[in-house]
Order: C-alpha cells, then structure tokens, then sequence
C-alpha cells in the first residue's frame, strides 16, 4: 500500500527539506519503500545521509504548499529521537528511518529503509472528500512533467467537485494553491 506523507531530510547547509513522498509500507510500518525522482533534493540528502523521518499528517495545506514547492518556511519542528533529523511538530505521527539499499539505476530511485523509531504526537483529524482532493491534485502537480495537459486538466476538474463541496478554509486554500500552479506551468 502507498501511504502518502510529507519526509523531512537535512540539506547540506543543515535547513530542512520537507516534501510529499507516498512510500510504499505494509502495515507493520517497519520498512519504507520509498521512490524519489533522482532530481529531487529529497533523493540527493538520503543519497548522502541515509536518514531522515516520514511524517503521516492530516494538514493538506502542508501537503499542497510542500508539492509545489511553495512553502514560505519551515513547519516547527523538533529533533528525531534516533537519526539525525526533523520531527514536524504538528505530524500526527512519525517514522524516523534509515535507508538500508539505495538502487538508482532508474529516473526514480527505489530506496528501502527500516524504521529505527517511531513516535506520535496526536489522532488524525480525520479526512473529508475535499482533503483527499487536494492530495490528488498535489499529486497531480507533481507529475506534469509526465502526464499530457488534457488530462491534467480534466481530473482537476472532477477533483474541484468535491472541494466545492466538502470543503473548508484549509481545503479550499490548498486546492487554489494546486490550480494556480498547475496554470503558470502552460
């Protein structure tokens, strides 16, 4: 199953990177499968450093501004427990990892890595049909490279529906954000 979240990692000069990352996990949640493009600064920092810390959060806004690399600064964060990296301070729970195998023979990198500590800060809120639209359409953002416009297009809008709907401030915000992006990127 792909579980998406937000990974933290260090950059060279020590700021942090957070950014979407859906790893693949089982439900035990020992072991992350994750698939970064060889071009993000997610891939280059576990490349080096072979740690960093995946985060479930139910903050779309997050998710949204993190996928299209619209973040004005950085969440509050606190130390990892284990590696040496960032605990996003409003996660609903954390995975501290260590990548075991990094095979980067193709575009997207698959690296395995074993959680080494685990921590939670608080329940899931929770998410509405609005929520999981905004997490299609960061999703969305995220492949323009590779999917055709047309479609890009359409699915935004089956997904603008539901936010329509079901949605509140933070949703609304997040879905606007996406759209405007996926605009300027003609």
């Amino acid at each position: 199953m792909i579980l998406e979240g937000i990974v933290t990692t260090t950059n060279d000069d020590g700021s942090i990177n957070v950014a979407p990352m859906g790893p693949i996990v089982d439900a035990s949640m020992q072991r992350l499968h994750l698939r970064p493009f060889q071009s993000s600064t997610t891939y280059a920092n576990l490349k080096r450093d072979r740690v960093g810390v995946f985060h479930v959060v139910d903050d779309v806004l997050l998710l949204a501004q993190a996928a299209i690399n619209c973040l004005t600064e950085t969440p509050p964060t606190f130390p990892a427990t284990i590696v040496s990296g960032h605990v996003l301070a409003d996660a609903c729970r954390w995975y501290e990892f260590q990548a075991v195998e990094i095979d980067d023979h193709e575009l997207r990198t698959h690296i395995f890595a074993d959680v080494v500590h685990t921590g939670r800060i608080r329940n899931v809120f929770g998410f509405n049909r609005a929520k999981h639209a905004v997490l299609e359409a960061a999703i969305l953002a995220t492949r323009l490279h590779i999917l055709p416009r047309i479609e890009v297009e359409a699915e935004m809008a089956r997904l603008a529906i539901p936010v329509e709907k079901t949605a509140g401030d933070q949703e609304r915000e997040a879905f606007r954000l996406i759209a405007e992006y996926i605009d300027r990127c003609e």
